[in-house]
């Protein structure tokens, strides 16, 4: 049950790391106020109240006269500031639940009742100012109004008031301090998330507390070190590519002169297929880091590999998506290069090869499925892998990449690549690009 209360954000983790212990501790005092101070100040004005209406009561004698009632209103009103009346021939009622459903209330009808021998009836309903005490005399009843705050104090009120406009203003100020610290948070990981997206953090800036700045220089660090080292290796292998292409290109300039047809077409294979391995094993080296990330229209890109590097092909079927898709940063190069490598395996493996699209959830996802063997689910993380080849029967001659510069791709545009069951019975490749 605590773990679904716990707040799931490091701001409002903060915040009640805060707010918690505020809260308990005005609760704690509030609790004490009423605890002690309240009970004591309310039992003493209590007792203050009988006192005085007591003596006032005492002015009253047994018989009370004309006289007698004049001298004791007038002393009432000078002395305590109360109203006096008198009613002949009145009887005294029964209290009301009203009188004891306060502790004021319970506090100063157990103190009238220790001071006074008369019977006597407090009504607190009639008046939103007053207090009436009546009086049982044997001639009538005698009506002592006195002022509610004789008993009810807004001392109480005014401290709880105090104790939550103190618990909102602190709430307040933690809140707007906190977001100040959080920023540099949210930025960092904004930043981390772009860089996982593909796509460069330029606006970031180290900024904030120490820790928050030692944690921003070393993210940029990392983040330098891996694109010097993704540098490095994409300009060694295409210095590798370029020494292995020259005498690849005076052996095929060799090949013209060997009068021997069969022997020339069996070296021209070999030849090929070592120029075709060499391009496979630098653009995967390569990756997707030396290409410029840019607004990319998917329906463009996806037309646009399947046009120019296939062609007119009637195996190729394409089926375009319902509504219309948002255009999101690629690198345009090595997004259709991996289409045409999904594609160009499909087509190699099975006869037909079905492309489709869809978006839903902020995703795009791009569906290239074949009616071929398939590949079976134990050997689906392993077809990824790089130089996989000869899976399931698989008899190609190729360098065994396509599915890994995929899935390369995939992962540096913080997307996913996933491998299943096609509803034509081949492979389905799931290419899931986060918009």
């Amino acid at each position: 049950m605590l773990a679904y209360l716990k707040p799931k954000t490091l701001f409002g983790r903060m915040l009640a790391i805060i707010l918690i212990p505020l809260i308990l501790v005005q609760v704690i005092t509030v609790l004490a106020f009423y605890g002690r101070h309240w009970d004591n100040i309310t039992r003493y004005m209590a007792a203050n109240l009988a006192a005085d209406i007591t003596v006032v009561v005492d002015q009253v004698s047994a018989s009370p006269s004309a006289e007698t009632l004049r001298d004791a209103n007038y002393f009432a009103q000078s002395y305590f500031l109360f109203k006096t009346r008198w009613e002949p021939g009145g009887i005294v009622q029964p209290h009301s639940d009203q009188v004891t459903s306060t502790y004021a209330g319970r506090q100063l009808k157990l103190s009238i009742e220790q001071k006074l021998d008369l019977p006597f009836r407090m009504n607190l309903d009639d008046s939103a100012d007053f207090i009436t005490i009546s009086v049982q005399y044997p001639e009538g009843v005698f009506h002592i109004d006195a002022s509610r705050k004789r008993i009810f104090s807004s001392t109480s009120w005014l401290f709880i008031l105090w104790t939550i406009s103190t618990t909102i203003v602190l709430a307040l100020v933690a809140i707007l301090f906190l977001r100040g610290q959080i920023r540099p948070i949210r930025r960092l990981a904004k930043a981390a998330r772009q860089i996982g997206l593909g796509r460069p953090a330029i606006n970031y800036r180290v900024e904030g507390a120490t820790e928050v700045r030692q944690a921003g220089h070393a993210f940029q660090a990392m983040y330098n070190r891996i694109q010097r080292q993704i540098s490095e290796r994409t300009e060694m292998l295409a210095g590798v590519s370029h020494d292995l292409r020259t005498p690849l290109t005076r052996m095929k300039l060799s090949l013209a002169m060997i009068a021997d047809e069969q022997a020339r077409s069996e070296l021209e294979k070999d030849i090929t297929e070592m120029e075709n391995m060499i391009t496979g094993y630098l653009n995967y080296a390569s990756g997707t880091i030396s290409e410029d990330v840019e607004k990319t229209n998917i329906m463009e890109q996806i037309n646009h590999a399947i046009t120019r590097d296939h062609g007119e092909n009637p195996a190729i079927h394409f089926t375009p998506p319902h509504q219309t898709l948002p255009d999101i940063p690629l690198r345009q190069m090595a997004f259709r290069r991996t289409i045409s490598n999904l594609i160009n395996n499909a087509i190699t493996h099975a006869g037909q090869c079905f492309v489709s699209v869809e978006y839903q959830d902020n995703l795009i996802t791009i569906l290239v499925d074949d009616d071929g063997t398939g590949i079976p689910k134990d050997m689906r993380r392993a077809a990824v892998k790089p130089f996989s080849r000869n899976l399931a029967g698989n008899t190609s001659t190729g360098v065994g990449l396509g599915l890994s510069i995929a899935k390369e791709f995939a992962t540096t545009h913080g997307g996913e690549l996933l491998l299943g069951d096609a509803p034509q019975g081949g492979l389905r490749v799931r290419l899931q690009l986060p918009v």
